[in-house]
């Protein structure tokens, strides 16, 4: 249940930076912000869930590693960021250190 709780908590982890980024906009400058608030609970309550039962250094670097994916991904289909081979190639180390920590555990 702890990698489950994982899971979700590098989901969440996604949604604060769409957050800080739509808060950008005037507009919506008050959901943005309270969309990163809600986004960043959520997240961090399930990464302390998790860590009953995965050591922390792993927890830590799977949460970041699925929120920094999930992040570019978004940023490059919703946004419009930079799709440079570079770019897919560091998210793509990125995945492969996550699934690495996972197969060590």
């Amino acid at each position: 249940m702890s990698w489950i709780y994982l899971v979700i908590a590098g989901l969440l982890e996604i949604g604060w930076p769409v957050g800080l980024k739509l808060a950008q906009t005037p507009q919506y400058r008050g959901l943005g912000i309270a969309m990163a608030i809600a986004f960043m609970s959520g997240s961090g309550y399930m990464l302390w869930l998790a860590q009953r039962a995965i050591p922390m250094g792993t927890a830590y670097a799977v949460w970041t590693g699925i929120g920094a994916a999930g992040a570019f991904a978004v940023g490059v289909l919703a946004y419009g960021d930079p799709a440079t081979l570079g770019r897919f190639v560091g998210v793509g180390l990125i995945i492969a250190g996550v699934v690495t920590l996972k197969l060590m555990h």
